[in-house]
């Protein structure tokens, strides 16, 4: 049976975090989409033993499966040979979200609901109803700075540029082309919600409240902070026009469609739904 809906949750030395995490969205989602999702862990080759653990809760659950990476490889590469697999399998739905509990489980049938009128949807920290909690004060001004730099360098008006927990319809990954994305690290957010809304997509933000990681180590350092300032002066030059078709477009009647930016009640270009609890 081919599962509609993927989540992909790249790993490394999540072991403490794994387990509780793989149960928390199986639950979440056997009432979100029942009968219709994969839950694919991408470990590249974490020491603590995380893939292995992933492996014994897959047995368990039945809804889960591990792609064994052979070394830490870039977050952006890790997504991407999960997109590969899922979108093999047949997945209509593609979700990324962290390991850490940082993107809260939970949110996940508010994206998925959201996603059936969106092509992509974003679990959104600045938008209204959206925050962060147990951040430091030089992480706030990081991290929205980050998102405003983002936005202005490369004029979309998406609020979270830089947020990781998104759904993604399947057509705008094969109209994308997963081998046209150059960013590795945390520009690799950047960059796949950019290239989505310059070919037409609809894209919609969704508040979360991202919590910071209460077990294991944070992969953010100032380097990769860095890397993505010069990497978003990079991909605005190479960046398609934004009146140019997206290739693959969709008929009118196949849902949300490339073609315009359309979001909820007919915003242009982005738009944000409210939080409903």
């Amino acid at each position: 049976m081919s599962e509609p809906t993927w989540i992909v949750i790249p790993t490394y030395n999540e072991r403490e975090n794994i387990e509780r995490l793989l149960r928390a969205v199986d639950a979440q989602l056997a009432g979100a989409v029942p009968g219709g999702y994969r839950v694919l862990v991408v470990d590249d080759g974490s020491p603590d033993g995380t893939g292995a653990l992933a492996e014994r809760v897959a047995v368990e659950l039945g809804t889960v499966e591990v792609l064994h990476r052979r070394s830490k490889d870039g977050l952006g590469r890790a997504y991407v040979a999960g997109f590969r697999r899922a979108l093999d399998a047949g997945a209509q739905m593609v979700v990324e979200m962290d390991a850490d509990f940082s993107h809260d489980p939970a949110h996940l049938p508010r994206l998925l609901a959201a996603a059936r009128t969106a092509d992509v949807v974003l679990g959104s920290r600045y938008v209204r109803g959206g925050g962060v909690e147990n951040w430091s004060l030089t992480r706030r001004l990081l991290s929205r700075g980050g998102s405003l730099y983002a936005r202005h360098m490369l004029g979309v008006p998406v609020r979270d540029l830089t947020g990781g927990f998104k759904c993604i319809r399947r057509r705008v990954l094969e109209s994308i082309g997963l081998d046209s994305i150059g960013a590795d690290g945390y520009a690799f957010q950047i960059e796949l919600t950019a290239l989505a809304f310059r070919a037409g997509f609809t894209v919609v933000e969704v508040p979360i409240v991202f919590a910071d990681r209460t077990a294991g180590t944070s992969k953010m350092s100032g380097r990769i902070a860095l890397e993505a300032v010069w990497l978003v002066a990079a991909l605005r030059r190479r960046l398609p026009d934004p009146a140019a078709p997206a290739p693959g477009a969709a008929p009118p009647d196949a849902g949300p469609s490339p073609g315009r930016p359309r979001a909820a009640g007919e915003q242009p270009a982005a738009g944000t739904l409210p939080d409903r609890g």
